[in-house]
């Protein structure tokens, strides 16, 4: 079974920390929309008849659009793929948008699952992130949300943010638990060249962020989780028992996805393809020369190999070496192992039922040690 995610790249305010594709103009709303559309039509063989599982509107801010907006993109969806599968459709949303009256409308959609961008319980790290919500709209937006009866929910927060003790972060996570979330994804405040946070930080403007500081925020954040019941089944995304993010899952197992939009990404198993980041030019394609703009990779064997690494091991179930040994052969994976000692000598790294897990302290270090694993 096959995923959808459809990239809505409109905010009400740019997040200082945020480099994903976005513009905080909607004058290009409905064309883009009417764009979407016609993706939708001309990329209804991508993925080769497979069942849809899961439906993710993300961005940008979706949240943004009218409800009648959402039920047409899944109205196209419903006319060109084959979605009696369906498992999860979720819809990433601002605190600040979830009105009550938007919610009863929400109702009526097959939108089933909300991912809530709070970020922080704190009203000091909102402004320093430059979030368009405080504290109270996030308190308030959860509690509508499952007023309106949506129970399975899902919110991000960062920790590493300047300001933000060892306490305060301690007291974000207690709030889920009193919330009673089923899911939540944690991210470490990350400063990416292009970024006002970037800009801000250089120019002394603001407060820098601090590595140690997001490092012991990390190994709270796996201890309280634990002590919560809930399981860290990839290092950015935890959860309770049967309430694994079906759709990010999916990723990480390596199926296949089809990403509309502009700047959206897709995967066939063997390509990836990635639409022009673009707003303009993306609309241009679509509905002025019927065609989608795009790049494309074919993956090599050993591309392949080192995605499984990449993103396996960031997960609770780990790198199979049986699948490695199956997939692509035992050469390789005698490199591997032979590369993977030095790791488990400095205890990042544990063997288990034939299995490379990372342990707490290797998970500080993933990218980089799956980077040294690399073929």
């Amino acid at each position: 079974m096959a995923g959808i995610y459809i990239h809505i790249p409109f905010c009400r305010q740019a997040c200082n920390y945020c480099n994903f594709h976005f513009s905080t103009s909607l004058k290009l709303k409905d064309e883009l929309l009417a764009a979407l559309h016609k993706e939708i039509e001309l990329q209804k063989d991508y993925l080769s008849g497979e069942s849809i599982e899961t439906v993710y509107i993300g961005g940008g801010t979706p949240s943004l659009l009218p409800v009648s907006d959402i039920q047409k993109l899944f109205d196209s969806i419903l006319e060109n793929f084959k979605i009696d599968t369906l498992k999860e459709f979720t819809l990433e949303a601002n605190p600040d948008d979830l009105t009550k009256a938007y919610l009863q409308e929400l109702r009526t959609t097959n939108i089933d699952r909300f991912s809530i961008g709070v970020q922080s319980f704190r009203d000091a790290d909102l402004r320093y992130m430059n979030r368009a919500h405080n504290a109270q709209e996030a308190d308030y937006a959860i509690k509508a949300a499952q007023d309106a009866g949506f129970t399975n929910l899902s919110i991000d927060l960062i920790y590493g943010v300047p300001g933000l003790s060892d306490k305060d972060w301690t007291n974000n996570l207690a709030k889920i638990k009193e919330l009673d979330i089923p899911h939540f994804s944690s991210y470490a405040l990350t400063v990416e060249e292009g970024t006002a946070l970037h800009h801000n930080i250089r120019t002394k403007k603001t407060a820098p962020v601090n590595a140690e500081q997001a490092a012991t925020q990390f190994e709270i954040l796996t201890e309280q989780a634990d002590l919560m019941g809930y399981e860290q089944y990839e290092i950015s995304n935890l959860a309770k028992p049967g309430h694994r993010a079906i759709h990010n899952t999916n990723y990480w197992l390596g199926k296949p996805y089809l990403g509309l939009g502009p700047s959206a990404h897709s995967f066939d198993g063997n390509t990836r393809r990635w639409n022009i980041a673009n707003n303009a030019l993306y609309i241009k394609s679509l509905l002025l020369e019927n065609k989608l703009s795009y790049e494309e990779e074919i993956l090599t064997k050993e591309q392949q190999l080192n995605e499984y690494i990449m993103t396996s091991l960031r997960t609770s179930w780990g790198c199979d070496l049986s699948h490695i040994t199956t997939k692509w052969g035992s050469d390789y994976l005698t490199q591997i192992m032979k590369d993977t000692q030095q790791f488990i000598e400095q205890d990042k790294m544990v063997l288990k039922d034939n299995h490379l897990l990372l342990t707490i302290k290797g998970k500080l270090w993933a990218d980089r040690i799956a980077g040294e694993l690399f073929i």
